[in-house]
């Protein structure tokens, strides 16, 4: 018998990218969490493009919990 799926959230911590910044977030989704990210970005630090470095180091920074 196959053992049952368990849904894991996803969390970032920004300090992993941002050093010093307090933001975390989790969500039940990848999606939901960049979107959670994006806003955060936009409001806390300006960024309002995600160039490709950026998307890499949020996604590489993402954690399964």
């Amino acid at each position: 018998m196959a053992a049952p799926e368990t849904q894991t959230d996803k969390y970032i911590a920004c300090a992993s990218i941002v050093p010093d910044c307090p933001f975390e977030a989790t969500a039940t989704t990848e999606e939901e969490l960049l979107k959670m990210v994006a806003a955060h970005a936009a409001h806390d630090h300006g960024i309002e493009t995600v160039t490709p470095e950026l998307a890499a180091k949020v996604k590489a920074a993402i954690q399964n919990r």
